[in-house]
């Protein structure tokens, strides 16, 4: 009989949120993504990194079915599976999976298993970095956004995003680092490299992926979704080139007129002219684009993203929406081939600015052409009686 021997690495898969915010009425962990849940996806990342001990973290009462998500997934590894219950907060839930390891384990890798699709290389480049030497280490990624401070609803301050980076798990923990850490902790902190860092250890920063990602809300589980749906060698889903051909879609939007302020249409203000009412700015030729784009790549629609449950884009203009959008595609593995947009209205007159307005649109979609055309409809419909703008946007997307 064959021994399996004791590994110096110890995983602790944190699966015991509610899931509030993604509102699928069950504990995240266990909310299915295509044939299987959150957890069996996590736990099929783990067992193809490293050999560890892992230590699953399930909600109070679901210790079973996190067993059984592990089972499914473990392989010749089961001997080296527990479950534990978790505590009222992540920083208990993570305690609880600590005092579950072995004493022969020297370096702690702790895993949100809401991050379901992160690939085993992750988990090799942060045990890399402590064998190296850190004390610590978390994959990250650059953040891409331009960032604001904001204080109330007034932008007070551009903030420098070439010092800030997005952080990921696993997080990787010398043993006696992370313990001596959560017994020495008086406050609840966010993550586990905060906790590391108060209690004055560097942590190092090693490359993380895209593929990363929490699945928080309802759009970030259509994102995973999408994602598995995608062919992949060995039945992974992965962001290289999991895409064969480009894809199109399709997005339309209307505007009435009487909104407050002045028009916004296709990235430009349009002083004199009648605003169009809406949650944003009302630039239909933008929320066009962002659908079509959306849709050809299979993540939604701009509802999903930037509906009137996420406030932050209330009064926001065409460079938000579609900067915001590209990084979205880029995230999923694509980028903008090309637009094309037509419009509908009586007015503006686009004649005079439309290279202006390909332009602004261009630039805001990361230099991707953009054609804009418009017309009338002969005094038909409401577009005809001057009451509103209909847009229609065609758009390729293409492998990244």
């Amino acid at each position: 009989m064959s021994i399996t021997p004791v590994p110096r690495i110890g995983i602790v898969v944190v699966a015991a949120g509610s899931g509030t915010r993604l509102g699928a009425g069950a504990p995240k962990a266990f909310v299915g993504i295509d044939g299987g849940s959150i957890l069996r996806h996590a736990l099929e990342g783990v067992f193809a990194a490293p050999a560890a001990q892992v230590v699953i973290v399930a909600p109070a009462g679901r210790e079973g079915d996190a067993w059984s998500e592990a089972l499914a997934t473990a392989g010749d590894r089961r001997d080296l599976v527990s479950v534990v219950p978790g505590g009222e907060t992540r920083q208990a839930s993570v305690a609880a999976g600590l005092d579950a390891l072995w004493a022969d384990v020297e370096i702690v890798l702790v895993h949100d298993a809401a991050r379901a699709l992160t690939p085993p290389e992750v988990f090799e480049r942060v045990v890399a970095a402590i064998d190296a030497g850190a004390s610590g280490a978390i994959p990250v990624l650059p953040v891409i956004d331009t960032i604001k401070r904001v204080v109330a609803d007034e932008i007070v301050a551009v903030v420098d995003r070439s010092e800030l980076a997005a952080a990921q798990t696993p997080q990787g923990f010398r043993r006696d680092v992370l313990d001596a850490a959560y017994a020495a902790a008086r406050a609840e902190f966010t993550d586990d490299a905060a906790l590391v860092a108060e209690a004055g250890h560097a942590v190092a920063a090693v490359p993380g992926h895209p593929l990363a990602f929490k699945i928080t809300t309802a759009a970030d589980l259509d994102r995973a979704r999408h994602l598995l749906a995608q062919p992949a060698p060995h039945g992974a889903p992965h962001l290289e080139n999991p895409h064969p051909v480009p894809r199109v879609g399709v997005g339309t939007d209307v505007h009435a007129f009487g909104g407050d302020g002045t028009l916004w249409l296709a990235g430009l203000e349009w002083p004199g002219e009648m605003p169009l009412s809406g949650h944003s700015d009302g630039d239909a030729v933008a929320h066009a684009i962002v659908d079509a784009l959306l849709s050809a790549a299979g993540l939604g629609d701009i509802g999903t993203h930037f509906g009137t449950a996420h406030p932050e884009y209330a009064g926001a203009h065409a460079e938000v929406f579609l900067s915001r959008t590209v990084a979205l595609l880029g995230e999923a593995g694509w980028r903008v081939g090309n637009v094309s947009v037509q419009v509908q209205a009586n007015r503006p007159r686009f004649s005079s600015r439309r290279a202006e307005a390909e332009r602004a649109l261009s630039d805001a979609l990361g230099g991707a052409p953009v054609a804009v055309s418009a017309t009338t409809t002969d005094g038909l419909g409401f577009t005809g009686r001057t009451e509103g703008v209909s847009v229609f946007a065609v758009a390729v997307v293409v492998p990244a």
